[in-house]
């Protein structure tokens, strides 16, 4: 479905406030929350044309496309400022979210603004943090449990203070863009953005590990001292040796009831010992190792790379690959219709493949390229094989840690 992505200066509809996606893992660009099953991101054309042209082999391993639409900033009476984007023609009502919503109470703070006007979306909520966000991304070796402070109402009516898990990669990158947008464009600029679907949605407590797949990881259309930053990253990480390295990850820690996160700093630094132990740490609840996640994990990672072999001239580069599981367990779910044998697999991480909820999905595709794209000078044959250089190592070391 397209949404409209155009505005008239006249259009008084309702718009949508856009709420910070708090899973955010890896990238650079900031992910915005439409509604609970939509995000989306700055739009680049070349990713665009990707999503309009997509082959059907590959769409089960995408997000879904849902179209464009135009957002900008807008201040209110008293100067907070927000991104705004106009909703569906065929909906003339705003947006209703939650005030029991994290990424509310998160954007109530990135909203906050001088008295001069300038932007100064993380001062408060840095007093939030136990250390400021730029200095833990820094010491990224660490665990991350970033909270954010918000005052609720308990049932009662009484203010209560509620503490939330908050992604620091997630709040970074929303720091960035919105003193961005802040300091280069004027508050009437409208700017593009594409939409797609939130894959998340579905999960009590998303567990994510972004992948940067290939051996090469900058596009034919970059500049030479961008690609040979992007070669130097290559080559003094895992990417080079595996065609894979990690750019973020949370896990959910079930003993301690928050989420475990690293950031790309931290999957640059990995060697390849690292990197299996990094995988193994992700499939780790806190208090045992997933194993019932492993098949399900390596049947669609086999299912992709079956997808990707037959892509002929696609150069997926600097794309990454999405493993996603729930934190939460289906215990609730389970124990109560199944045989006793199986509740004795489920305690030991033997289940079925039919209990564990996992997905695999392709993100990113700014610098995709393949035969008939527009304006491209250089095209590729045969298929993608650093990006299946990297899936079959990572199948690889998943067997392994499955025959552990």
């Amino acid at each position: 479905m397209v949404l409209q992505d155009s505005v008239d200066a006249g259009d008084t509809r309702v718009g949508v406030q856009l709420e910070p996606f708090l899973h955010q893992v890896g990238g650079h660009m900031s992910l915005m929350k439409y509604d609970e099953h939509t995000v989306c991101k700055p739009l680049i054309s070349r990713e665009q044309r990707f999503y309009e042209s997509l082959p059907l082999a590959m769409k089960r391993f995408t997000p879904q496309y849902k179209g464009t639409i135009t957002v900008h900033l807008q201040r209110d009476n008293r100067g907070h400022l927000s991104l705004v984007a106009l909703p569906l023609k065929e909906n003339q009502e705003s947006f209703k979210v939650s005030p029991e919503s994290a990424a509310v109470a998160i954007w109530q703070t990135l909203q906050q603004t001088t008295s001069s006007g300038s932007a100064r979306p993380l001062a408060q909520l840095r007093q939030s943090l136990k250390e400021s966000p730029t200095n833990a991304l820094l010491r990224s070796e660490f665990h991350f449990n970033a909270q954010v402070s918000s005052m609720v109402e308990d049932p009662k009516g009484n203010q209560v203070e509620k503490r939330r898990n908050v992604n620091p990669w997630a709040l970074h990158c929303h720091e960035a863009h919105l003193t961005r947008l802040c300091s280069e464009y004027p508050e009437d600029k409208r700017h593009r953005f594409l939409l797609l679907e939130n894959v998340v949605s579905q999960y009590t407590h998303p567990c994510i590990l972004d992948l940067k797949m290939g051996t090469r990881q900058h596009g034919d259309d970059v500049s030479e001292e961008k690609k040979a930053r992007h070669m130097r990253k290559c080559a003094q990480s895992t990417s080079a040796c595996l065609g894979v390295r990690i750019c973020g990850m949370q896990v959910y820690q079930t003993d301690k009831k928050h989420f475990l996160c690293k950031d790309k700093y931290y999957g640059r630094k990995l060697s390849v010992d690292g990197f299996r132990q990094a995988l193994h740490q992700f499939l780790h609840d806190g208090t045992r190792l997933r194993r019932e996640l492993l098949e399900p994990i390596l049947c669609r990672l086999r299912a992709l790379l079956s997808v990707i072999q037959s892509q002929i001239s696609y150069r997926f580069y600097s794309s990454s690959l999405l493993l996603i599981y729930d934190g939460q367990e289906p215990l609730e779910r389970t124990r109560d219709h199944m045989h006793p044998q199986e509740a004795l697999q489920l305690a030991d991480g033997s289940a079925s493949e039919g209990l564990a909820k996992v997905d695999i999905r392709m993100i990113d595709f700014a610098h995709t390229t393949y035969k008939g794209s527009w304006k491209e000078h250089t095209t590729y044959d045969g298929p993608d094989t650093g990006f299946i250089f990297g899936l079959e190592n990572l199948i690889g070391i998943l067997q392994a840690i499955q025959g552990d």
